[in-house]
């Protein structure tokens, strides 16, 4: 869980917590396969693709190198099938991977599975965990079932990916949506409560109508011209929580340039460069849950194109924030 200094109103504490780990839209994630047999290597392509058909404003494009992609996926047949959070994956080493894939994707299951994976990787945690959800377990029982296989994990990791509650400032919301893609099915006696489902969850599979409601909330369709950041030139920000708002810089000459947020609020702000059509990162800052703002400074060159996106996280006493460059 994201450290916060002591102090925070307890809504912008959640609102900071629920953010941590999701993407700015229109974010290019770049992807690599660590070996790996064709069919499972098609069957992670089409689950990229189900998601980007959603319309979101999130991309997918697969690298041939590892070093050059921020998710690295493997299939380690002995691993269980796993991935970092988020904008975890940032922290990770560009030789390590940041998702295993260990058993069989071509059948429906394994569809399901390469989907609930990537939904992770995009920031979604999982829904069995979801406070609101009242899950009572048969703790024991739990250790011992996730202990073979395929899943094969620690006490640790079944604690981390089961047993443990997110805590209600790390959630979307109060609702459990036990036909995600992101809910664990579960066999008959490891759940004691709600009673309904002791004899099991089994969610269909694939996207719920939830899952996709989400996604297209918290990562729309981008539109298709940005207004100009310009030079000198204070920019309102009128957002509410969790809104976006974007802006692209075709310098006229070559300098560095300093770009930030201004007034009492929570943003994170990233800079891209558009290199071959497409956008690369440059530089980014989120200053969520500290007593300043969001500040990058870059080198940027005549005649290129730059995007520049800041997401509202929280407003302060007046609610109201800018953007400028200089």
């Amino acid at each position: 869980m994201r450290p916060l200094p002591e102090g925070l109103v307890d809504v912008r504490q959640r609102l900071v917590r629920v953010m941590a780990q999701k993407w700015v839209n229109g974010t290019v994630l770049h992807y690599a396969f660590r070996g790996g047999p064709e069919p499972q290597r098609r069957a992670v392509r089409s689950a990229f693709q189900e998601w980007l058909d959603l319309g979101i404003g999130l991309r997918f494009q697969e690298v041939e190198e590892p070093g050059e992609a921020e998710v690295r996926i493997a299939f380690d047949q002995a691993g269980g099938s796993w991935s970092y959070l988020g904008r975890d994956v940032l922290g990770i080493g560009t030789q390590d991977p940041t998702m295993n894939l260990g058993w069989d994707l071509t059948d429906a299951y394994g569809r399901t599975t390469a989907l609930h994976e990537i939904g992770h990787t995009m920031g979604l945690p999982h829904e069995h965990q979801n406070p609101f959800a009242g899950i009572v377990w048969d703790e024991q029982r739990v250790y011992e079932f996730f202990a073979g296989a395929p899943n094969n994990w620690s006490r640790e990791t079944t604690h981390h990916n089961v047993l443990r509650k997110l805590g209600p400032d790390e959630v979307e919301g109060s609702v459990w949506d036990p036909d995600s893609v992101m809910q664990y099915a579960f066999p008959e006696g490891l759940i004691q409560e709600p009673e309904r489902y002791r004899p099991g969850i089994e969610p269909p599979g694939g996207l719920s109508a939830k899952d996709r409601e989400w996604v297209q909330t918290f990562y729309p369709a981008l539109p298709d011209v940005l207004p100009a950041l310009e030079p000198f030139r204070s920019t309102p920000l009128t957002l509410a929580p969790g809104e976006q708002a974007d802006f692209e810089i075709v310098p006229g000459a070559s300098r560095k340039l300093q770009i930030a947020t201004f007034g009492d609020a929570d943003t994170t702000l990233v800079l891209f460069e558009e290199v071959d059509g497409e956008l690369r990162f440059l530089a980014g800052d989120d200053d969520g849950g500290e007593e300043r703002n969001a500040d990058v400074s870059a080198k940027l060159f005549r005649g290129r194109r730059y995007v520049v996106r800041v997401r509202l996280v929280w407003a302060g006493r007046s609610g109201d924030a800018a953007i400028m460059c200089w």
